[in-house]
Order: structure tokens, then C-alpha cells, then sequence
């Protein structure tokens, strides 16, 4: 009888905690089935992972191979107007006429102008064989862009400049009183518009190399 008096006391003085009900229909997670093309996706999708490398390996490649030829191209365009001249043979040595480069300020500034985009590129062989052992860098690869954009300036604005000269040595201009000197300096304006040709070619080829940086850059984005 004590146990039992004991044992309703207990329950007395035990406060009555209610268990909340849960709703069966409630808190259930729903898993969803992955679509059917799934695995094609992901697949596709390493494989473009396995072939984004070699594809930038062979941009690379190419940069590497235009730039060689655009150094080449700038260093031809600048020895050949230094080093084209041409004196009269019908005066005497007191008294004779001659054409050099240095004869005109514009293309002094295009000897420079080449020699420099043609030094800087030979400078930035090293920056295209990086970005061949390591396609996926992206800092060389916006140094390059950044400076074939300046240099394809440079280039165009000196190839321009002197292409205006040598028009006029070779037609001249009646309403300034210039005269075609090529008429009497047939070789030196032969080597002047060859200079000014190969530097258009280096421009044009510094164009080229900007869009390659600029498609290799897009892909890594």
C-alpha cells in the first residue's frame, strides 16, 4: 500500500510534458532523380577539362611562331631604310646629292619605332614559351596583350607616317611645290616603300597576335 501512495504521489508532483504530434505528411526531404542525359553532361564536361589545355597549348604555339616572324619582319623593315641610301653619280665629289633616311625626320622615327617593337618582340619570346609550358596562365598572356596593343600603335602610326613620305617622293604634290624625287633616286625610294611595306606586315601581325591573346584569355574566363 506504501508503494502504491508513493507511486501516485510521484505522479502527482511530475508535471505532465505532451509529446507534439508530428504530421506524417510534413519534414519529409524529396530526393530528386538526376535527368536522363546526366552522365553525357559530365562527361562532356571533362572533356572539355582534358581539352581546354592542349587547345591553349596550340594557340600558344602559334603566338609563338607569329611573333618570330613579326621580330624578323620590324628588324628587316628598320635595317633596310637605315641602310638605304643613294648619291647621284653625275656631280663631283665637292658638289653631289644625295638621299639618306636621316634626311627626313619621319623616317629617323620609323628606324626607331621598328627597332624598338622589334627588340621588345624578341624580348617577349620568353613570355609566349611560358605561356606554352603553362597554357592556363592568365598573367603573361594580359602582359602580352597589353604590349602588342601598344607596339601594334606604334607601328601602324610610323608605318603611316613614312608611307605618306614615300607618296609623295614618288608622285609629289603641285600644290606644295614637291616634286617626285624618285624620278632621280629610283633606289632609294625602292627601299624606302619595301621598309614601309615590311612594317605594315609587322603591324598586321601584331594585330593578329592581339586577337590570339584575346581568344586565349576568353577561354580561360
Amino acid at each position: 500500500m506504501d508503494i502504491e501512495k508513493a507511486g501516485s504521489r510521484r505522479e502527482e508532483e511530475e508535471p505532465i510534458v505532451q509529446k507534439p504530434k508530428l504530421d506524417k505528411g510534413k519534414g519529409k526531404a524529396h530526393v530528386f532523380a538526376p535527368p536522363m542525359n546526366y552522365t553525357r553532361i559530365m562527361e562532356k564536361h571533362k572533356q572539355e577539362k582534358v581539352s581546354m589545355p592542349g587547345s591553349k597549348r596550340g594557340v600558344a604555339i602559334f603566338d609563338f611562331v607569329l611573333r618570330l616572324i613579326a621580330a624578323i619582319t620590324a628588324m628587316a623593315a628598320a635595317a633596310k631604310m637605315a641602310t638605304t641610301e643613294e648619291t647621284l653619280p653625275f656631280f663631283t665629289q665637292f658638289l653631289q646629292f644625295s638621299a639618306d633616311y636621316t634626311d627626313l625626320p619621319t623616317l629617323s622615327s620609323f628606324v626607331i619605332v621598328n627597332s624598338i617593337v622589334g627588340g621588345y618582340l624578341i624580348l617577349s619570346l620568353p613570355f609566349s614559351i611560358v605561356c606554352i609550358i603553362r597554357p592556363l596562365a592568365v598573367p603573361p598572356r594580359l602582359f602580352l596583350i597589353l604590349c602588342d596593343t601598344a607596339m601594334m600603335g606604334l607601328t601602324m602610326m610610323a608605318a603611316s607616317a613614312s608611307a605618306a613620305i614615300v607618296y609623295l617622293a614618288h608622285n609629289g604634290n603641285s600644290s606644295s611645290n614637291w616634286l617626285p624625287v624618285c624620278q632621280q633616286f629610283g633606289d632609294f625610294c625602292q627601299g624606302t616603300s619595301g621598309a614601309v611595306v615590311a612594317s605594315f606586315i609587322a603591324a598586321t601581325l601584331l594585330m593578329f597576335l592581339v586577337v590570339l591573346s584575346a581568344f586565349a584569355l576568353k577561354r580561360s574566363t
